[in-house]
């Protein structure tokens, strides 16, 4: 039987590149739930986050909690594994994969008065097949030194004045293909698309990297803007070798004096064939306790999904969030668009296209 908790450390081969290992698992999985006091999770979130909340909610309610950790790939083990899956939840770093968990037929609704009372209406499905539990927004990192302002819009970022000083990740990766969807949503498409034409047009260089990578080049002197997320910031203070990029940019809000800044989120969908239904249901419910939402909100620096949590010190000193309305499904039901459109501007190809 396996441990109850196997993790797979960063820069190890996915789950689906382990056929015999995964297969392994699977069967100390099947064994394990056959307890009646546990629930399985499917996590794409990294342990280190998560397991002092899973711990938490062992000891306080005797459930134990049996975890599978993959950068990749869980979503089509689900369904790969079909009626059969021991998975309960699957838990996820962002809302592009709580989506795509739901269109693949692996989520199943869920009714809860404690859910539906702490999770805004905007931040879960509306069939209540997935909850958010934390929220990030897409900020912009400004140089220091360069940059004098202190506020920005989306919008300004397609202005020829910062022509070659704006990096940013690939325009199809996740993160901006929401935000991408939020432009869409508030602009209209012919707006968006013009928008994406000219963020392509002011970057330093091609999509690349990640959203530490944008703020590693601000640092170098390559470009005086990048994109990212708020939680960034708090992992390269706590690493010795980027702390000095960290220390080389302030964070903007954009659109704080209007519709407010886009936000993504973590959450948790409750598997369609799940074993232990009402376990994972306490399970979801625990994540979005004060308790939990405060583990979330002091080890990874992101903000709270309910109301009367506390926000870290650290995070409440980048200044007041005020987050984009718009629900992250109607925003779900635009992501289609907003990749066609990286795709017709050329964003990949950088700003010579």
């Amino acid at each position: 039987m396996i441990p109850s908790r196997h993790t797979r450390r960063r820069g190890a081969p996915s789950l689906l590149a382990l056929p015999v290992l995964a297969f392994a698992a699977l069967a100390g999985f099947h064994a394990a739930a056959s307890a009646a006091e546990e629930v399985n999770v499917y996590s794409y979130r990294e342990p280190g986050l998560t397991d002092p909340i899973f711990r938490t909610f062992e000891k306080e309610t005797g459930i134990k909690v049996n975890v599978v950790y993959a950068r990749d790939g869980l979503i089509e083990r689900i369904a790969a594994e079909g009626r059969n899956s021991p998975a309960d939840i699957l838990l996820t770093p962002e809302s592009g994969l709580l989506i795509r968990a739901k269109e693949a037929g692996i989520t199943q609704p869920l009714r809860s008065k404690v859910l539906e009372d702490a999770v805004a209406a905007k931040l879960h499905d509306p069939e209540g097949h997935w909850f958010a539990l934390t929220r990030r927004a897409r900020v912009v990192y400004a140089s220091k030194e360069r940059v004098q302002q202190d506020q920005i819009t989306y919008e300004e970022l397609a202005d020829p004045k910062w022509k070659g000083k704006i990096c940013i990740r690939s325009g199809q990766h996740t993160y901006n293909i929401a935000l991408i969807a939020s432009i869409i949503a508030h602009d209209g498409e012919e707006k968006a698309e013009a928008w994406l034409t000219g963020l392509r047009d002011n970057l330093a260089r091609k999509p690349a990297g990640g959203d530490r990578e944008g703020v590693r080049d601000i640092h170098a002197g390559l470009c005086d803007l990048a994109i990212g997320n708020t939680y960034y910031m708090a992992a390269m203070l706590k690493n010795p070798e980027q702390k000095p990029w960290a220390d080389s940019v302030k964070i903007l809000f954009p659109n704080a004096e209007d519709r407010g800044t886009h936000i993504n989120v973590s959450g948790a969908a409750l598997a369609a064939n799940a074993p232990h239904r009402e376990n994972a249901v306490k399970l979801i419910e625990f994540l979005a306790s004060p308790e939990a939402q405060e583990i979330y909100a002091e080890r990874n620096g992101e903000y709270p999904v309910l109301p009367s949590a506390k926000t870290s010190e650290l995070v409440k000193s980048w200044g007041e969030l005020k987050a984009d309305p718009i629900p992250l499904a109607d925003l779900a039901k635009l992501r289609k668009k907003a990749s066609e459109l990286v795709d017709k501007v050329r964003f990949d190809a950088g700003p010579s296209s």
